[in-house]
């Protein structure tokens, strides 16, 4: 187990640093100069190559990144060009809006689908397991945020029981208003991430129905759900899991552009704001957190999977 975690913490950080460089790379091919943010129309080329040295663009790509990439495991994200604030303290000032969204969706998701999942699966013969399917297959199909629309037209504009966007002022501090501020949103990205996790239940689930030793263990005098119980759920829990972590993954970040639906003031909001202004620290700060949030999902659902299933431990040995 120690030289996996050693091998897998290894490729963790190899991921990092790679998305970091293709991060980089790709804000650099975007047209415009981020110096033309600190200046007025009409600037001189002095003053454009002053605020260049400024921002150190003037340096070359490989000097920029080295710098950029040595601040950012010191947790120093850099300035915004428009408000000139520091960038980290900026996005952790965020995060009390995201995470607790992300995690009430993902959670919801998992109450959502998992008995959906299996339903669909151990009563496949029944007429509902096949509808059960269908709706999980069409909910993969619809955005995210035409849901939201929808949910904002039927219970903010027409019921009025829930406020159609926003954050209260003081935040949490204000616990009913802030949750109710994200009802909408958590629904909207539970719904959407349950009909995909609904189709992985189900074919792990079916997996397990079809499998000898349930057969054993039902011809042994087990019930069906005794059975299921007892040799079913950690057989299916293993592939699960890593899907799970791909969805949680998948939730952050669909938290992250339904925000913008509902104005909730966390990540979404300040991607947007930074790519409307250009603000190339805001940008690369927003998508390297967002990054290295997914490449740790991963990489805890790997070891997850791996605590449940030791023989995949020694598969990886061999």
């Amino acid at each position: 187990m120690k030289r996996y975690l050693l091998r897998r913490t290894a490729i963790l950080l190899a991921s990092l640093v790679l998305a970091a460089v293709v991060l980089f790379v790709l804000l650099r091919l975007l047209p415009g100069d981020p110096a033309n943010a600190l200046l007025p129309v009409g600037a001189t080329p002095e003053q454009i190559e002053a605020a260049r040295r400024e921002l150190g663009t003037d340096a070359s790509l490989p000097v920029q990144f080295l710098r950029w990439l040595g601040d950012a495991f010191t947790l120093d994200l850099g300035r915004s060009l428009i408000s000139t604030l520091p960038v980290g303290p900026e996005i952790a000032g965020r995060l009390p809006v995201t995470v607790p969204v992300t995690l009430a969706a993902f959670l919801l998701a998992i109450v959502i689908a998992v008995p959906v999942g299996a339903l669909a699966a151990i009563r496949a013969d029944r007429w509902y397991g096949p509808i059960l399917n269908a709706v999980a297959q069409f909910g993969i199909a619809v955005p995210a945020f035409w849901i939201g629309v929808l949910l904002v037209t039927v219970f903010a504009l027409r019921l009025g029981v829930l406020p159609a966007g926003g954050f209260p002022p003081d935040g949490w501090a204000q616990p009913g208003l802030a949750i109710e501020a994200i009802v909408l949103p958590v629904v909207t990205v539970a719904l959407v991430m349950s009909a995909s996790l609904i189709r992985y239940v189900r074919a792990a689930t079916l997996d397990v129905v079809g499998a000898d030793y349930l057969r054993t263990a039902r011809a042994l005098g087990l019930s069906r759900g005794a059975a299921l119980r007892r040799h079913g759920v950690r057989n299916a829990s293993v592939p699960v899991i890593a899907v799970l972590a791909v969805e949680l993954a998948t939730t952050f970040l669909g938290a992250v552009v339904v925000e913008s639906v509902f104005a909730l003031p966390g990540l979404g909001s300040l991607l947007v704001t930074g790519i409307r202004q250009h603000d190339y620290p805001v940008i690369q700060g927003v998508m390297l957190v967002s990054t290295a949030a997914v490449l740790l999902v991963g990489f805890l659902g790997d070891i997850a999977q791996r605590l449940i299933d030791p023989r995949l431990l020694q598969r990886t040995a061999s």
